[in-house]
């Protein structure tokens, strides 16, 4: 287990130009666009616009903070995401534009080859004392600040740090309510997911 905090994150344009990304992790390291296997990102949606397009990669959103992101389909329908709601899984190769419900978003992002590496993203809230133990590789970034309690060790969590996890390991939460997303990350041998 190891923690990475958002003052540590990657800071960079979209693919399209028209926001900013903070990179929490990514494999290989030191890929880009066009070279990740995997790639877990914060996204300021500062404005309405158009999702940059990723073929060949598998992605899951979230919002994070904001009043709410809806996302209009290639089919012609229409997702809300909410905070505390449920993440979005879509093939990178859709047409999605964006629309911000009352002010800016920030949205958790999740990408991987398609073929190659595979995700689940879920929200989790704890109370205090509760205990979660990971059920696969994979990343907790965490959407409120925390206390937590780990291998013994009292550590101290800002809202959007994260923390690696290898499957089976575990933390204790000593906040209520903690709120943050886990992200299983299922990659071959040689693409590590932490």
């Amino acid at each position: 287990m190891r923690i990475v905090r958002r003052s540590d994150y990657k800071r960079m344009a979209w693919k399209n130009g028209q926001g900013l990304t903070e990179e929490v992790a990514a494999f290989p390291p030191g890929s880009d666009v066009g070279s990740f296997e995997w790639r877990l990102s914060i996204a300021h949606v500062e404005a309405d616009g158009a999702f940059s397009e990723f073929a060949g990669i598998d992605r899951t959103i979230a919002l994070l903070d904001g009043s709410g992101l809806a996302l209009d389909l290639p089919d012609g329908s229409t997702v809300k995401l909410f905070p505390g709601g449920a993440p979005f899984p879509f093939p990178g190769e859709w047409k999605i534009s964006s629309r911000n419900a009352g002010g800016a978003t920030i949205d958790l992002n999740i990408m991987t080859r398609r073929g190659v590496c595979a995700h689940r993203m879920e929200r989790r809230s704890l109370p205090t004392g509760a205990v979660f133990a990971a059920t696969g590789s994979g990343w907790a970034v965490f959407n409120t600040p925390a206390q937590i309690e780990a291998g013994g060790e009292p550590l101290t969590i800002d809202r959007f740090d994260a923390l690696s996890l290898e499957n089976g390991e575990e933390f204790t939460s000593r906040t209520d309510p903690m709120e943050f997303l886990f992200v299983r990350l299922k990659t071959p041998p040689g693409c590590p997911a932490v």
